[in-house]
C-alpha cells in the first residue's frame, strides 16, 4: 500500500490561488477515480476537483473557506501499490507542504472535563474538515436561564462568592440554572437572572415560554464571501445618489401581452426586462456617460460603445450577475432569449466566466416582489443601476377623473463622483418617456 497526494491543480487563467468552498469527502471515505473530491471558487467560478486514482481519504489539507495555492497538496489517499508520496507521518520532511495538526498532549482536571463533557470542542476527525457546503455552523453554547427550578432540598452548585451574592440580592439559588461545569452557577448566570427580575421562573412555568438564547456561527464562504466583498467594496467607494421615479405602464403592459399572445413557438414569453433593456439603449445612446465603468485607481473613466447589461440573478447561493453581451445589437425577442439562457445557466451553477463578468449598466428586479423602493447597490465598477420595483394598479389623476393604472417605480443609483444629480434625472425621466410610449423604443 502507498499513499497518493493531490494537489490543487492550475485552474486556468493565471490564477495562482483559490478559495476551498466544498468538500465532497471526509477522512476514512473511499473513493473511486474522477469521483469528485471538493470544490474550488476562482473570481465566481467553482471548479470541481477529481481523483485521479481509487483509494481511502487520509488526510484533507484544507478546510472550507480557506485560500489555496495552486500546487499546494490538498488531499492524501491510501492507494493499492507505492502511489506517489511519504508517508503522512512524515511530513515534516517536505518543505512547503501542508500538513495536520499534532494532537497536544495534556491534563485533564475534573472541572475541565466536565465542561468538555458539556461543550466538546470541534473534532477534526483525523485532521481534516467533514465534508459540508458552502458554511460551516455550529451552535455556540450560551446561557439559558428559564429552566425548571431545582426540587426541594437538591444543593445548587455554586461557588461561596455566587452564594453570596445571591444571599445578598434575596435569590434563591435553587431558581437559577447553571451554565458552568455540570450545572455549577456561575457569576453571569446569577446577573442574568436578577436582570430578568424575581418572578422569572414562576412565569417561565405559568407560560410555558422560554427565550431562545442559541447563537449559530455560519462562516462566510465562496460566493457568499465574494459578494459581501464587492458589495463593501461598492459603498466603501462610490457615493451613491439614488433617484426613484413612478411609470406608468399600462400601454407597455397590453403591448407585451399582445406581443405574448401572437408569439411564435420558438419565441420566448417577454417579460418586462428586453422593453426596459431596448429602452436602456436609446437611453445610454444619448448620454453614454451612463454606460461606463470608473477605474478610481487610475483616474480613467471607460464609456463602452457596446451596451452590456448586467442582469442580477439570484441562486440558491447568492445573487451573481450575468452579462446579456451587445444588447445594441439584439432585437426584443432576442433580448428575452438571452436573459432565459443566462437565469438558467447561473441559477444551475454553469455560467462561464466571461457570462458573468464585463457588464457597462446593471439591471436588478425582483419581480412581484419588487417593493415601492429600493436603493441598489452599483455594481462595481460600473456607474450606474437600475433597479425594477413591482407593478401595482393604483388610482391615477388624468386631468377629469381617477383613471386605474398600471404603476411601476424606478430605482436607479448613481456614482454621484462622476454622473451629477442633473445627468441622473434626465436619464430617467429619458426611460420613463420611452417606456410610457413604448412605440419610441422601436422608432429610430
Amino acid at each position: 500500500m502507498g499513499e497518493h497526494t493531490i494537489k490543487l491543480p492550475d485552474v486556468g487563467e493565471g490564477v495562482a490561488e483559490a478559495e476551498l468552498v466544498e468538500w465532497h469527502v471526509k477522512v476514512g471515505d473511499i473513493v473511486r477515480e474522477d469521483s469528485v473530491l471538493g470544490a474550488v471558487m476562482t473570481d465566481k467560478a467553482t471548479v470541481e476537483i477529481p481523483s485521479p486514482v481509487e483509494g481511502e481519504v487520509l488526510w484533507l489539507g484544507a478546510e472550507i473557506g480557506d485560500t489555496v495555492a495552486v500546487g499546494s497538496p490538498i488531499i492524501r489517499l491510501k492507494v493499492e501499490g507505492e502511489g506517489n508520496a511519504k508517508p503522512i507521518d512524515k511530513l515534516e520532511d517536505q518543505p512547503g507542504e501542508l500538513k495536520p495538526a499534532e494532537p497536544k498532549a495534556k491534563l485533564a482536571t475534573p472541572a475541565k472535563a466536565a465542561e468538555e463533557a458539556i461543550d466538546p470542542p470541534p473534532h477534526s476527525g483525523g485532521g481534516g474538515p467533514h465534508s459540508g457546503g458552502g458554511g460551516v455552523a455550529r451552535t455556540a453554547p450560551t446561557p439559558s436561564f428559564t429552566g425548571a427550578p431545582r426540587t426541594a432540598g437538591e444543593k445548587a452548585l455554586a461557588s461561596p462568592a455566587v452564594r453570596l451574592a445571591a444571599k445578598e440580592a434575596g435569590v434563591d439559588l435553587r431558581q437559577v440554572t447553571g451554565t458552568g461545569p455540570a450545572g455549577r452557577i456561575t457569576h453571569e448566570d446569577l446577573d442574568a437572572f436578577i436582570a430578568r427580575g424575581p418572578q422569572a421562573a414562576s412565569r417561565a412555568a405559568a407560560t410555558g415560554l422560554q427565550p431562545d438564547t442559541s447563537v449559530t456561527e455560519i462562516k462566510v464562504v465562496g460566493l457568499r464571501r465574494k459578494i459581501a466583498e464587492k458589495m463593501a467594496k461598492a459603498k466603501q467607494r462610490i457615493p451613491h445618489i439614488t433617484y426613484v421615479e413612478e411609470i406608468d405602464v399600462t400601454a407597455l403592459e397590453d403591448l407585451r401581452a399582445s406581443l405574448n399572445k401572437a408569439k411564435r413557438a420558438d419565441q420566448p414569453k417577454l417579460t418586462i426586462l428586453p422593453f426596459l433593456m431596448r429602452a436602456l439603449v436609446k437611453a445610454v445612446k444619448e448620454q453614454p456617460a451612463l454606460n461606463a465603468t470608473f477605474d478610481d485607481d487610475a483616474g480613467v473613466i471607460h464609456q463602452s460603445g457596446g451596451v452590456h447589461i448586467g442582469m442580477a440573478a439570484q441562486t440558491r447561493n447568492g445573487l451573481v450577475v450575468a452579462t446579456v453581451k451587445h444588447a445594441e445589437a439584439r432585437d426584443l425577442w432576442d433580448c428575452g432569449a438571452e436573459v432565459n439562457r443566462l437565469a438558467e445557466a447561473a441559477k444551475a451553477g454553469s455560467a462561464t466566466r466571461e457570462e458573468l463578468s464585463g457588464s457597462t449598466i446593471t439591471i436588478t428586479s425582483l419581480g412581484a416582489i419588487g417593493g415601492i423602493v429600493t436603493t441598489p447597490v452599483i455594481n462595481y465598477p460600473e456607474v450606474a443601476i437600475v433597479g425594477v420595483n413591482k407593478i401595482a394598479i393604483r388610482p391615477m389623476w388624468d386631468g377629469t377623473a381617477f383613471q386605474p393604472r398600471k404603476m411601476m417605480n424606478l430605482s436607479c443609483g448613481f456614482d454621484h463622483r462622476v454622473i451629477d444629480g442633473w445627468d441622473a434625472a434626465v436619464f430617467v425621466q429619458r426611460l420613463k418617456t420611452l417606456l410610457e410610449t413604448p412605440a419610441m423604443i422601436f422608432v429610430g
